[in-house]
């Protein structure tokens, strides 16, 4: 995980960053920073690059790495396949070496398209004075451009400040729709900015280019080149299949177990938990060494779902089992009134037993009671492995506190309800300062891991949300596939650059096993009724797949936990108007 930053004046003066963006890129990257800043008289420019490393693998390299011949290379992502990086190399090196061989577009296309994993890049060509950059296919790194008005300058970067004057620039993620060039010798002073596009395959009709100011014209490039997609094409077949049938409205733990006997699915699922566990294992190996050995490598965001749990069993099955594993549960604090409204009662009547000596209290939330039932599951499974659950308890005082300081500025330039929930949420949970309860003693704990596991992509790709349902409910099969493949292919812009940047605001890597190229492909080749079946009830029929995968795992009662979106789980919805609409823009986020 890296901050990458690059500022570009199309004039011979020099720009700086903003103090504000600095900061928060040194956030992203505690390791080591470094500035470079480059200058042309013929074409005429300047460019200042910023680069701040989180070490996570081979030697520590200073970014912006430089070759021989004056290009610069940065690097925020990594490489879990595609291209070989032995466990003791560096991939920002393994990368530019590739690239300092590339003689055309053609080469740099093809060296980018094999790497399977997250990835942002900035690469300036020297002699041949352009910038390339872009995301991978999924968007699980963040990059904003932004575009001064006075058409001469433009910026790059990994996270942005919303505290910035907003008649001086327009800040926008740049879209994952493939990978830029920007050729800084054909602009001349009458000239319009030109940005070439390679895309990732063809390239939709219909996509359009929002938000950019009249000195910026995207083009696709002439030579016609795309980026080969890393994932299978998505099977939209929608042949009538028979139904499963389900006893009751109410699913239980031998309904699951009744399905996996009789569904003949039992190859899909070993395949699934074979990709998933691989997936897994590429995320949590070659981690760079603790301070205190007792310390865990890796945390998952943890509310006891499906999701977590499942990723939770496979990272036991591969980080030694001396290593902790930090369980990241994050609630914020219930109002009065709602103390007694039986939150662990509400639970209980869905079938899910919650042990008698856990008191309630103001942060015993919905996922705080399933986190713990999770916690005991998987001390049941993994007995010598010592779980990390890290309670996380935010009051509405330090929320609003830190919304303003920190958190507004990592959401920007998205704008939403939503994206201040989550954002939120996720920012107070991958901090993971909190405290452990051991018997009727609590101590804090502050998690050290740089690795932060998370479940994104799973309700995407297997039909866990309730729109899901509703799409199921009125188009049928050819809707919901048609659903999920809008859902995978907006999620770029939707959550991953901005988790990305909540996130790596603490130091820490998001890693998302449930994108991982391969586990896509193969999800992508099962038709729809293979993952999913919605005409079964709510905790049953969405992500039936990896339902009966969790069975087959050897997990229990969370194996048919209804899907609970965090913003609700964590209660944090609950603090502000209810009557807000997601999608609605979020004033909150604005700072004074």
């Amino acid at each position: 995980m890296c901050g990458i930053c690059c500022v570009v004046s199309l004039t011979s003066s020099q720009r700086a960053l903003h103090n504000h963006v600095y900061e928060l890129l040194r956030h992203r990257g505690p390791d080591h920073s470094q500035d470079v800043t480059t200058n042309s008289l013929d074409p005429e420019y300047s460019c200042f690059f910023s680069a701040h490393v989180l070490h996570m693998r081979g030697s520590l390299t200073p970014q912006p790495l430089q070759d021989d011949r004056g290009n610069l290379f940065l690097w925020n992502g990594e490489v879990f396949g595609g291209l070989t990086v032995e466990p003791g190399e560096n991939d920002t090196k393994v990368i530019l070496g590739y690239l300092s061989a590339c003689k055309s577009p053609s080469d740099v296309l093809s060296i980018l398209g094999q790497v399977k994993g997250p990835w942002a890049i900035i690469y300036y060509q020297k002699e041949e004075h352009c910038i390339w950059f872009g995301r991978d296919f999924f968007g699980r790194r963040s990059l904003l451009w932004s575009w001064g008005l006075n058409e001469s300058l433009f910026t790059l970067t990994s996270v942005s400040s919303r505290s910035l004057d907003p008649r001086s620039s327009v800040c926008l993620e740049v879209p994952a729709v493939g990978v830029y060039r920007v050729d800084l010798k054909s602009r001349s002073q009458r000239e319009s900015l030109k940005v070439e596009v390679y895309p990732w395959g063809d390239l939709h009709s219909d996509f359009t280019w929002e938000g950019l100011p009249s000195s910026v014209s995207i083009v696709m490039n002439n030579s016609g080149l795309v980026l080969l997609s890393p994932t299978s094409p998505m099977n939209m077949s929608t042949t009538d299949v028979e139904k499963n049938s389900c006893r009751s409205s109410q699913p239980s733990l031998d309904d699951l177990k009744m399905l996996l006997a009789s569904s003949g699915k039992q190859e899909t699922i070993h395949r699934l938990v074979d990709v998933l566990g691989e997936a897994v294992h590429r995320r949590v190996q070659h981690l760079p060494h603790q301070c205190n050995p007792h310390q865990a490598k890796v945390a998952i965001l943890f509310s006891g779902g499906i999701d977590s749990m499942i990723l939770a069993v496979l990272a036991d099955r591969y980080i030694p089992a001396d290593q902790p594993i930090d369980l990241l549960n994050v609630a914020f604090k219930l109002q009065e009134s709602k103390l007694n409204q039986g939150l662990g009662k509400k639970v209980r009547n869905k079938g899910h037993t919650i042990p008698d000596d856990i008191a309630m209290s103001k942060f015993d939330v919905p996922d705080r009671i399933t986190g713990r039932a999770g916690l005991q599951e998987l001390a049941a499974l993994s007995p010598k492995r010592k779980w990390n659950f890290v309670e996380i308890n935010v009051t509405q005082e330090e929320l609003k506190e830190l919304r303003v300081r920190n958190i507004c500025h990592l959401v920007h330039p998205l704008d939403t309800v939503l994206d201040d929930s989550i954002g939120c949420a996720v920012w107070f949970a991958a901090r993971g300062r909190g405290f452990l309860s051991e018997g009727t003693q609590a101590r804090q704990h502050c998690s050290a891991a740089k690795v932060v596991l998370t479940g994104i992509g799973a309700d995407e790709q297997l039909a866990g949300y309730s729109r899901h349902r509703v799409r199921f409910k009125t188009s049928g099969l050819q809707g919901l596939v048609k659903e999920l493949a809008m859902e995978l292919g907006r999620i770029s812009s939707r959550n991953l650059g901005r988790d990305d940047r909540i996130i790596a605001d603490h130091g820490k890597e998001a890693r998302f096993p449930y994108l991982d190229e391969d586990v896509v492909s193969f999800l992508n080749t099962l038709p729809v009724w293979e993952k999913a079946d919605l005409s079964l009830p709510r905790g049953l029929g969405e992500k039936l797949l990896l339902r009966l995968a969790a069975v087959e795992l050897g997990l229990g009662p969370c194996a048919v936990l209804p899907k609970r979106a965090m913003q609700f789980g964590s209660r944090i919805a609950k603090l502000e108007n209810s009557r807000e609409k997601a999608s609605e823009k979020c004033s909150r986020l604005t700072t004074s």
